[in-house]
């Protein structure tokens, strides 16, 4: 049975990790290399890298950046933000990215799923799919840090990145995102439900039972959490023990 990953997600903005709510992410939280260095120290399964300015910058990827603290990342790295091209995929995946997510890209050039799984296999290829509601009060897929509604449908969505290619799809409800109130089973049950590749789900963890829920409920295969490694006590081995205790096959490493 395959094991249940805990990932932290870091958000960069202007040279600083960053995190606040429904994506305004604001508030200050640190170094990003400090960061690196106590998830190394916490039995993480994988780490999530965004760079969240890039896109709407209009700029490619820091590769030097990646390089610096890619060296020091001890556990499987997925960097997304700024991704255009094969090209882009291709440097990252140099400079020590194990996995590339892509977002507006998906949707503005969707043939660019295949073309990256082509090049490098399904495995590297992340789709990152940002869900809120409309005007008219149903969910649809945004782009461009959640600032541009494309009126796509998620499950739609989900299910014609899959046949691109994509080899996990990273699920976030934009409205819920550092509200440390729970994720959105029920759109996280539908997109999981309607594809074969992994759903990590993403956007709301406030707790351990949050998890367990989404797993259990939504069926992820994955949970992403930041505000609740950023705000609170609440550590990932301690969310592996619990989810243990609670069942799920959990990847422990005896100290």
């Amino acid at each position: 049975m395959l094991k249940i990953r805990i990932m932290p997600t870091l958000l960069y903005r202007d040279s600083t990790l960053v995190k606040g709510v429904a994506f305004d992410s604001w508030r200050r939280v640190g170094s990003l290399m400090q960061a690196v260095k106590v998830y190394n120290l916490r039995q993480v399964d994988e780490l999530v890298f965004l760079d969240i300015s890039a896109t709407n910058q209009g700029r490619r990827p820091d590769f030097n950046l990646v390089d610096d603290f890619a060296d020091e990342c001890f556990m499987p790295l997925t960097v997304g933000g700024g991704v255009r091209t094969v090209d882009d995929v291709r440097e990252l995946l140099r400079v020590g990215a194990d996995k590339v997510a892509v977002n507006t890209v998906a949707v503005e050039r969707p043939e660019v799923i295949r073309e990256m799984a082509a090049c490098f296999g399904s495995q590297c290829v992340v789709v990152s799919i940002d869900v809120k509601k409309a005007g008219n009060g149903h969910e649809t897929v945004w782009t461009h840090s959640g600032t541009c509604d494309t009126g796509l449908d998620p499950v739609a969505f989900a299910l014609s990145v899959e046949r691109m290619g994509a080899g996990e799809i990273l699920l976030t409800d934009i409205e819920l995102d550092g509200t440390m109130t729970g994720y959105n089973r029920e759109l996280i049950r539908k997109v999981a439900s309607a594809v074969k590749i992994p759903v990590i789900a993403s956007g709301g963890a406030g707790s351990y039972q949050d998890m367990e829920n989404v797993l259990s409920a939504g069926h992820a295969s994955a949970v992403a959490a930041a505000s609740i490694f950023h705000f609170t006590e609440q550590t990932p081995i301690e969310a592996k023990m619990f989810l243990r205790e609670a069942g799920f096959p959990m990847r422990i490493c005896r100290e």
